[in-house]
Order: structure tokens, then sequence, then C-alpha cells
């Protein structure tokens, strides 16, 4: 009786990193297949084209795979390839000139109210965020769906800490005229 060769398959995300790093195209395609849908979800959230956040993602993963020597396994893969599809869909909205940012400093509460209306499902959710102004829409993107702090915010789209928090009461207080109409006109009111 003849044994078939069990070819050692690499399943776990420490094993595939190990892998790429050793210039494995499987164990890469094998972390895009793992990673994809997520991080397309990632890029979606900056760029409202889909096709062009199809295109951000795949080549922030290019870049993830040419960098991945930077990779240190002290966090995970995921959260480490996240950061460059973040870094990537900024890039890009820069690159297309979509991004506005106001200097402007406002007086403003922080108000700290992130709820949404149980009414609304996903896609509903990610149109009203589709509708902000692009630098209102990075802004609370990173701080409320990747919680970021306005420090970091404020280092990766090179603006002042006020500046974010301005754009992010700015964006809220869109978002909740959005989600004031949107619940007058389901209920008939207007």
């Amino acid at each position: 009786m003849k044994l078939l060769k069990v070819i050692q398959l690499y399943r776990s995300e420490k094993q595939l990193v190990a892998k790429a790093l050793e210039g494995s195209r499987r164990a890469q395609k094998d972390l895009y297949e793992l990673h994809a849908p997520k991080m397309l979800s990632v890029c979606r959230y900056y760029i409202k084209d889909i096709q062009d956040a199809e295109d951000v993602m795949i080549s922030a993963f290019f870049k993830g795979f040419q960098n991945l020597k930077t990779y240190q396994n002290n966090g995970n893969f995921e959260g480490w390839i996240r950061r460059i599809m973040v870094n990537e869909s900024i890039s890009f909205l820069r690159k297309q000139k979509e991004v506005y940012l106001t200097d402007e400093i406002e007086d403003f509460q922080h108000e700290n109210d992130d709820s949404l209306n149980e009414n609304f499902n996903a896609v509903e959710i990610q149109q009203l965020i589709d509708d902000l102004p692009e630098g209102y829409k990075m802004v609370f993107v990173l701080y409320a769906i990747e919680g970021y702090k306005h420090q970091e915010i404020a280092a990766v789209l090179n603006i002042s800490e006020n500046t974010s928090k301005s754009q992010l009461f700015k964006a809220r207080k869109l978002l909740q005229q959005k989600i004031t109409n949107l619940n007058a006109v389901g209920n008939g009111t207007r």
C-alpha cells in the first residue's frame, strides 16, 4: 500500500507571514484572501467608488508585501496591513485633490453622541458617511471607525489637532442633520 504524501498547508497567520517573507507567492495569496474582504471595507470607508477602493486595496497589499520585512510580528498582521490601507486611501484622495480641510477653529462643545438611529442599515450609514465632504469624512472615519486620537489624525493628515477636532465636530453635526431629516421623512413629518 502506497501512502500519499501530505503537503503542509500554512494556516496560521504567523506561518503565512513567515512564508511570505521567504517569498512564497502562495502564502501572499493566502494572506490576501484572508484579509481582502475586511481591507476592502476599510478602503471603502474613505473612497466612495468601489472600483477605486479595490484598486487602492490591491495597491496597498502590494506595498505591504514589498515592505513585509518591516512587520515586526509584535502586533497582529491585520492591524499592520490595515494601517497601510488607511494611508493608501488617504494618499489616493490627496492625489485626486478631493480633500479639503479647513484650518478654521470654531468654539464648539464636544458632543459625544456617536449613536445612529437603529432604523438605519449598514448601507444607509455608509451612504450618509459617503455624502460628507471629503475632509470631514476622513477625520470622522479615522476617529469614529479606526479609533485614532486627534493627535494621530493631525500627524497623518498634516493638520493641527484643533483642525481635526473642528472637522469631527462639523462631520457629526452634518450627520446628525441628515439623520434628523431622514427620520422626519420616514415619520411623515416632512
